[in-house]
């Protein structure tokens, strides 16, 4: 199973299930917001004041684009 296959089908995950080692997306933290900054990768939502998690399925079409 590749790390894809491990995501939920929906809900919210956090930055650590997103980039690797763990995470389907082979990038740095800093070249991640980057990304969001330039509008190349997926805008957070804020869940609290110190919870930033991101929809599954904004990950999962970023992938399935393949636009990395």
């Amino acid at each position: 199973m590749t790390p894809f296959d491990e995501l939920p089908a929906t809900g919210f995950i956090r930055l650590a299930s997103i980039l690797a080692p763990a995470g389907p997306i082979p990038v740095s933290k800093s070249t991640w917001w980057a990304g969001i900054k330039d509008g190349r990768f997926p805008k957070p939502v804020k869940l609290g004041p110190r919870i930033t998690a991101w929809r599954v399925e904004d990950v999962r079409a970023l992938i399935e684009r393949g636009t990395l």
